[in-house]
């Protein structure tokens, strides 16, 4: 981060497929936003996906955010972390149905690989529900694979992720 801006840009998804997804999306950004430290400087169309992994689930609907924060990544992912639980979000399958799921996707650059925290996100460049509104915010995102997020997006054509009109969700 450079230090004449103490704020470090972040990327985070959200994703949801329990309960009322919309609602829980929005208070999700408005919760994000109160942080201290911390503003939502962009945010991405809301996206239908396919779940990915475990399949027998419901649709995701799915969101990108970029913030401006003051937190250190292990405090933001605490915050995440608590804004899900009170959400409703329970322990279940891995990739399994969620009320809300909050992943910290790119740090302002900053890697961290440590048994609570991986920076960047280690397989967002895998992940089309991640890249389509991602590449809405930053198509020229550099990615840990060299690859900028548009380029990665081209990829993972194999997966099927929908742009929502808010009048659909």
């Amino acid at each position: 981060m450079d230090e004449s801006d103490p704020e470090a840009l972040v990327y985070l998804s959200l994703g949801s497929n329990r309960g009322d997804s919309r609602r829980l999306l929005e208070e999700a950004v408005r919760a994000l936003g109160d942080l201290p430290g911390t503003r939502v400087v962009a945010r991405s169309g809301l996206y239908r996906t396919a779940p990915v992994g475990y399949l027998d689930q419901p649709e995701f609907l799915n969101q990108v955010v970029a913030l401006r924060t003051r937190l250190a990544p292990h405090s933001l992912l605490d915050v995440t972390q608590g804004l899900e639980r009170a959400a409703g979000r329970e322990a279940g399958p891995r990739w399994g149905p969620r009320t809300l799921d909050l992943d910290l996707l790119w740090y302002d650059g900053t890697q961290v690989d440590d048994a609570l925290l991986q920076l960047p996100h280690p397989r967002m460049e895998e992940r089309r529900f991640v890249l389509e509104p991602l590449a809405e915010l930053a198509p020229g995102l550099v990615l840990a694979g060299g690859e900028t997020v548009a380029e990665a997006l081209r990829k993972t054509v194999d997966q099927t992720v929908e742009r929502c009109d808010a009048t659909e969700v």
